[in-house]
């Protein structure tokens, strides 16, 4: 054990003398550690398959392969230093903070990587992804800043005049890029406020705004609209605008007005009637919302009937079918009573003039 760390402590220092035997046998410990880490890992992925657990699952494929990485670069920084003490008169001194950036990356790396992993694994039986892809940005910005500043403590840097500088220096990029956190603020507000989330069909009356949302970014939000375009949304446009979220209504409204001809005001009151009935019955009316068929109107060449009502489903496309299907026995039931729609017509009623009979007599004797 005292040889194996006097060869360590030589190897530090640089005073090795068979100094490539050293980084072959650095080399060679590399393979043998990169073998048995992939054993272990190997086996430490089959018994994280067996749990219910997400989080053993994230953390195998977390280290896996940032520690692979750092089997290899670790012994190859050491190896350059060995190189450079005995083939040239630079210091090798710097790689001392090289491998302490090393440390640290990797560190980042697992912890990046870990986040990224569980938020995939919670994804797929969460009902609120749009919190955890939130939660999830907001911990990858935490991990790098805390990360950048213990990289720039390695590198020699004096952390209060880094934040003393960062906060003169926020304030100047803060007034400069007012819109980028206004952006910023307004992903926050979408996150916590959650007008929509993703898979939300949305739109605004104020804005030619009308599609699925695709991703809600830090700085701008994602809608693919239904010409399957993609359209990009600076965050900062919804703390200012109108956003209707169709995806979350409950029922679909059909509301139609029918207008019958005058000569079937007889019917009329049977008709409406057969079409309530019809409606009670069906089995994809929501019978315990607002459902209203009367008389409504005397138009100008019709009796109107209004039709109000809701369907169970929400989906446009079974919306669409179900309100075919009310409208077919709509006209049944007007037909069954003999009455018919009606169309738009005029009538005209020509008065017979006073002066006429006068007239015809004088042309024909002016021209007889």
């Amino acid at each position: 054990m005292n040889r194996v760390y006097q060869w360590w402590d030589a190897l530090q220092r640089g005073v090795s003398q068979d100094w490539m035997s050293n980084v072959g046998l650095l080399l060679l410990l590399s393979a043998v550690l990169w073998g048995a880490w992939l054993l272990v890992t190997r086996h430490l992925s089959t018994a994280a398959s067996k749990t219910r657990l997400v989080w053993d699952d994230a953390l195998v494929g977390a280290i896996r392969r940032p520690v692979s990485w750092l089997i290899w670069l670790w012994p190859a920084a050491f190896s350059l230093g060995v190189v450079i003490d005995n083939t040239s008169d630079y210091s090798s001194a710097f790689l001392t903070n090289v491998r302490h950036l090393m440390l640290v990356w990797t560190f980042i790396w697992v912890l990046l990587r870990l986040i990224t992993n569980a938020e995939h694994a919670i994804c797929l039986t969460a009902k609120d992804v749009t919190s955890i892809n939130a939660v999830s940005k907001i911990l990858r910005l935490v991990v790098l800043v805390i990360g950048g500043l213990a990289m720039m403590q390695n590198l020699g840097l004096s952390l209060s005049g880094v934040l003393t500088f960062g906060g003169v220096g926020g304030l100047i990029v803060g007034m400069a890029a007012k819109d980028l956190l206004a952006n910023f603020f307004g992903a926050i507000m979408i996150y916590f406020d959650k007008p929509f989330k993703l898979g939300d069909w949305i739109r605004s009356p104020d804005r030619e705004i009308e599609g699925t949302v695709e991703k809600i970014g830090f700085r701008m939000t994602v809608i693919r609209t239904f010409d399957k375009r993609p359209l990009y949304v600076p965050n900062a446009v919804f703390s200012s605008i109108v956003v209707e979220n169709p995806s979350r209504m409950h029922n679909r409204r059909i509301k139609q007005k029918i207008g019958l001809r005058y000569q079937d005001a007889g019917v009329i009151n049977l008709v409406v009637d057969d079409i309530k009935a019809m409606l009670l019955a069906h089995p994809e009316i929501d019978t315990r919302q607002t459902l209203i068929v009367s008389f409504d109107n005397y138009g100008p060449s019709s009796l109107d009937i209004l039709i109000y009502t809701f369907t169970k489903t929400t989906g446009w496309v079974e919306y669409k079918a179900i309100q075919q299907s009310v409208m077919l026995e709509i006209t049944q039931i007007v037909r069954q009573h003999g009455a018919d729609f009606a169309f738009p017509t005029t009538t005209i009623r020509m008065a017979e003039s006073p002066f006429q009979p006068n007239i015809l007599p004088q042309t024909a004797a002016k021209h007889g």
